[in-house]
């Protein structure tokens, strides 16, 4: 039976800005395991679509969708009730964990002289060739997709990190240069190392939270980063924030 009082939830965590498909639903198996059977889990978040997408999963996972409110410009509440023992939820944590990390991200790509275009799930978007010495050039360079990735990835993951506990930023901007260990060779002019040398990134930011929770966010937000990580067993990367 649903309960109807939502005022005394037995566990509150904040999602952030992750929606169901990102990763949202490990953390709410993990965090239901918290509540009593019966008892009530506060799903705070960022992202819009969970109110649509939490209630068709909580009726497949065996949970009761209570209510979901917006409580501010960008903030939700979800109150979702626990319906299953605890044996039952560890069993579905692991299968959803190892589903996670058995995971295969599968993209296509289909090139003309000019542009080649990348396909994934229901997105596609156009590269023009490896690297573009012109400032203004008509196509995006493969380069500049992967140094974007690095820099889009690393402030999401701290984005989400401040989300998730409680650091308000007001502003969040990033920078990123890098360069090759030998440019020509990446063009063909001549024989070299094309790979990446040397990485720059720096993220502007204000907020009225303290300096020292900020920067231990950031750090973690670098942890999990699967770009950044990945990056910087193979090049020098600099990276820092500063607080405006």
């Amino acid at each position: 039976m649903a309960r109807e009082d939502i005022s005394n939830a037995d566990h509150i965590f904040d999602g952030g800005s992750m929606d169901c498909g990102s990763g949202l639903i490990l953390l709410i198996r993990q965090n239901m395991l918290k509540v009593p059977s019966g008892g009530i889990l506060e799903v705070r978040s960022s992202e819009p679509t969970v109110e649509s997408e939490l209630p068709p999963w909580c009726r497949m996972a065996g949970h009761i969708h209570l209510r979901s409110l917006k409580s501010g410009k960008e903030a939700w509440q979800h109150w979702v009730q626990r319906g299953t023992g605890d044996e039952a939820e560890r069993i579905e944590l692991e299968a959803d964990k190892n589903k996670a990390q058995q995971f295969q991200w599968n993209l296509r790509a289909r090139a003309t002289d000019v542009e080649t275009t990348v396909y994934s799930r229901n997105f596609s978007w156009k590269t023009g060739s490896t690297i573009d010495f012109d400032h203004a050039g008509e196509t995006i360079s493969t380069l500049e997709h992967f140094f974007g990735a690095l820099l889009s990835d690393v402030i999401y993951c701290f984005s989400v990190r401040c989300s998730q506990n409680g650091i308000l930023l007001d502003e969040l901007e990033g920078t990123v240069n890098g360069t090759l260990n030998s440019p020509l060779a990446a063009v063909g002019v001549e024989q070299g190392d094309s790979s990446v040398k040397k990485i720059k990134l720096v993220v502007y930011i204000t907020s009225p939270a303290a300096s020292a929770d900020v920067q231990r966010e950031w750090n973690q937000a670098l942890t999990s980063s699967p770009v950044f990580q990945t990056l910087q067993k193979s090049c020098e990367i600099d990276s820092r924030i500063v607080l405006l």
